[in-house]
């Protein structure tokens, strides 16, 4: 198999940074390699090298036999390379037919009739088993039907070589399963394929070959059929993943909380949450599956007191919080991992330590009439960090100078240790590696052991079935469907999600 594309030495660095060091990277024709690594591996800039956003500061690039020196990403686009972003790039208010088109300008011929135009590009799709229809508007379209949209607009633009970044972030299963599909096609007509992803099942399911960067280096190179996810993981973080211990039985106490009929009606009347009822219990963890954007947010921030729903009730051991304050409902043992960790789980100017204590630093022990006290307060951070591993060069380090990991292992010690009644957990593994994860996945497991009503919400359907002992199915801010685990069917919850229950 002839080789399309070589990456030589590559390293790119950002300051003191190093994002890539000395890569070597190799795609052959018609083969679908994947670049796995977890966030902060360097995927993302190495693959903004090669479409021309970024410029190498060492090494060299070959396309087809020819090097290359890239200064924008037409010049890729011109040479045959184009890029799916994991958000995509179109119009909403464009139609398909306009959107696939735009910025062609003359070199494709926009005097050519419209009816030929349209004929050309179905043709494209045809060829690779897409259904598309021209003449919609892009904002009509579901998310998956957009993908397919960049799909067919980058074959139009003549490439050869296509990089499709994280592209199931936002699919449900039977659209990944489609994806997939799709890709085998091009790939066994010529088409080569990087496919960047931190999904070890999507690695073995659909991709040739694999190559594992891990803190910017190349760790490893291998065809999938001589590997398996366990090797892959150890090549991502360096070490052996522990086996997860769970219990099989799920023995839930009382109910803890109770969703009757909760609705929030956001701007321009529309509904990010219609009439959801819910109820956990003690020693329980409820999923919340769904595609980003259906409601999932909302039904966090409602829970914890950081929007008021419309209507409806929430209650707490039996007693209404709606209307709380925030503070209030901490107080009655309320945790919050949030999704965003900056934004709403740390103060990244503050220490490590001083973020430990966001939520109980003006109770006794950590403060003492009108004074901290800051011995008690150092010695709860010593215990912390070593109980929940956070890696950190000292207590007093700010926390925006950790990795994204440590940095959720502070919101995750922070919420679990006091042994909430109810523990919210919003995407509590995004963007983290496969170690953090791990780690927080069995702190999640031990707080519902301990009587801990959970509500895990996560776009991860393998983090929700590895965790949950029910699941629930939100579509447009509705519950859709609920099942117990060993009722888990992937492609059932797939049609859920997408509202074709």
């Amino acid at each position: 198999m002839d080789t399309i594309l070589k990456m030589c030495s590559i390293s790119k660095y950002f300051g003191t940074l190093v994002a890539n060091e000395d890569i070597d990277f190799e795609v052959k024709k018609g083969e679908i390699h994947s670049l796995l690594g977890e966030n902060g591996a360097g995927k993302s800039t190495l693959m903004n090298v090669l479409y021309g956003l970024y410029q190498p500061d060492k090494g060299e690039i070959f396309f087809e036999d020819k090097k290359l020196n890239l200064k924008s990403s037409k010049d890729a686009i011109d040479l045959g390379i184009g890029m799916i972003h994991q958000h995509f790039m179109l119009v909403p208010v464009h139609t398909v037919l306009e959107n696939i088109i735009m910025g062609m300008g003359k070199e494709k011929g926009l005097v050519i009739k419209e009816e030929k135009l349209k004929e050309e590009i179905e043709g494209i799709a045809a060829k690779y088993g897409m259904e598309i229809s021209l003449d919609t508007k892009v904002s009509d379209l579901s998310v998956g039907e957009q993908q397919r949209v960049e799909i067919v607009k980058a074959l139009y633009r003549g490439a050869k070589l296509l990089i499709m970044d994280e592209p199931t972030a936002v699919l449900t299963p039977q659209e990944t399963e489609e994806l997939f599909i799709t890709l085998r096609k091009m790939a066994d007509t010529g088409m080569s394929i990087i496919l960047i992803t931190h999904k070890l099942k999507e690695v073995m399911f659909v991709c040739d070959r694999v190559t594992v960067l891990r803190d910017g280096r190349v760790t490893k190179t291998i065809n999938t059929k001589e590997t398996n996810e366990l090797e892959l993981a150890k090549f991502m973080i360096g070490r052996e993943l522990s086996a997860m211990e769970k219990d099989s039985v799920c023995c839930p106490g009382g109910p803890v909380l109770e969703l009757k009929n909760l609705s929030y009606e956001m701007e321009k009347g529309i509904k990010g949450l219609d009439n959801i009822s819910l109820k956990i219990c003690s020693g329980e963890i409820l999923g919340i599956a769904g595609v980003d954007g259906n409601g999932q947010k909302e039904l966090a921030e409602a829970i914890v007191g950081l929007i008021q729903g419309n209507s409806g009730s929430i209650l707490l051991n039996g007693e209404e919080i709606k209307g709380k304050s925030i503070s209030e409902i901490i107080k009655r043992g309320v945790g919050y991992i949030p999704e965003d960790r900056h934004k709403r789980g740390l103060i990244l100017d503050f220490s490590v330590s001083e973020n430990l204590i966001l939520k109980d630093y003006y109770k006794i022990p950590f403060r003492k009439k009108l004074l901290f006290d800051f011995n008690t307060i150092n010695k709860h951070a010593d215990h912390m960090i070593e109980k929940y591993s956070i890696k950190t060069p000292c207590r007093n380090s700010e926390a925006r100078k950790l990795s994204g990991g440590n940095q959720q292992k502070i919101v995750v010690a922070r919420e679990v240790d006091k042994l909430p009644k109810l523990l919210i957990a919003v995407q509590p593994t995004r963007g983290v590696d496969i170690g953090a994860s791990e780690f927080i996945h069995q702190q999640i497991i031990k707080a519902k052991e301990q009587g801990t009503a959970v509500l895990l919400i996560s776009t991860e359907l393998s983090e929700i079935n590895l965790l949950s002992d029910r699941i629930a199915v939100i579509y447009k801010g509705s519950i859709v469907g609920e099942m117990d685990k060993n009722d888990f069917e992937e492609s059932k919850i797939g049609l859920m999600m997408a509202g074709a229950n």
